[in-house]
Parts: C-alpha cells; structure tokens; sequence
C-alpha cells in the first residue's frame, strides 16, 4: 500500500485504484485476500466506510468476492477484468483523441502508424 494518498482524487478511488493495480501487476493474486475496510482505514487513518466504498465497487466489477466471517478476495477474472477495462480507457482518453488530433492535420492511418513507431516526426531538410 501507498504511504500517502493524493488530498486531490476521492479517497475510495485512490484505494480502488491500489488493489486494481495489485491485481493487475501481479502483486495480489486469484483467490488471495484482500486488506480489509478496517485495515485500510488504520492504515491510512480514515473511516472504513470510506475505505469500504472503494471495495464494494470492485465487488459490483467482479473483482473481488466475499467470503463471509472471512474477509474479501480476489476472483480468478480479476486481473483479465482490469486489463480489459483499462484497455477501453486508454483508447477513449488517448487513442481516440490522437486520432482526432490526426484527422485535423489530415493525416491518414499509415502516417500516424508511421509517427507513433518512430517516435516523432522526420523533416526533410
């Protein structure tokens, strides 16, 4: 876990995102445990239904399960959920806007293919 969390971005968010990029890196695995609402909230000093609201909508995505008197878990689909999910995130706030970029200045696929394996732009001298 994070030593601080961001005064700019909802807590619960911040704590979601943590255990989506546990799952996704490897570092919380299928079927492991998840930190608790009460362990998260003594770790970061907040309240647990803070904490908690963050959980539950991984709960809601399939990411994580309950197993009841036992604590929360994470499901065999998580990390293949997350990914996908981040995939659709980064082609509607950076693919799609490059390609709207790219259209403005004409360009067609094969120029911007060409420019994103490069690395930039070559100009003829």
């Amino acid at each position: 876990m994070k030593n601080t969390l961001d005064e700019n971005k909802p807590i619960f968010l911040q704590i979601k995102e943590q255990l989506e990029d546990s799952v996704i890196n490897g570092a919380i695995k299928p079927g492991e445990r998840v930190p608790s609402t009460n362990e998260f909230a003594q770790y970061y000093k907040i309240n647990p239904a803070t904490a908690a609201k963050g959980i539950n909508e991984l709960v809601h995505e399939n990411i994580l399960f309950k197993k009841r008197g036992v604590g929360m878990f994470v499901t065999d689909d998580a990390k293949e959920i997350l990914i996908e999910k981040r995939k659709e995130h980064f082609y509607e706030n950076f693919i799609q806007p490059l390609k709207d970029e790219a259209r403005k200045l004409r360009m067609g696929n094969d120029e911007l293919l060409e420019m994103i394996k490069q690395g930039g732009i070559n100009h003829a001298d």
